[in-house]
């Protein structure tokens, strides 16, 4: 069995949710503190801090407070392991279908073989 990161699953559960996907996507453009994170939302601040509360607990942001502001800032090389266990599952589907496209043609050289007309 693969090795996985144990950390694989938070980060598919942090990603789950739209707005978490929405404030890291704005993150992946730079810093920025809560309040202009909370701004497109429309939702009360604690509970766009629960949503960054689960980005970070996943390792995909940093907050750090300064004075009375939070700044956040992405932590993109987390994304990596998400990206390398969809990359390997991407290799094992495309492993199956190349193989379900070979089993396929040798069937179909077989009936021309014998003459078996496919059914329609």
């Amino acid at each position: 069995m693969a090795q996985h990161d144990p950390n694989l699953s938070r980060i598919f559960q942090a990603l789950s949710d739209p707005t978490r996907r929405a404030m890291l996507s704005r993150l992946m453009e730079g810093p920025a503190p809560v309040t202009e994170l909370a701004r497109p939302t429309g939702m009360a601040l604690p509970t766009v801090m629960r949503h960054l509360s689960v980005l970070e607990e996943a390792a995909l942001i940093l907050t750090e407070k300064t004075g009375r502001t939070r700044l956040c800032r992405a932590r993109p090389a987390t994304l990596e392991a998400a990206e390398h266990w969809l990359q390997a599952q991407k290799r094992l589907w495309e492993a199956r279908t190349d193989r379900l496209e070979a089993f396929l043609a040798t069937m179909e050289d077989e009936d021309d073989a014998t003459g078996i007309q496919p059914r329609a």
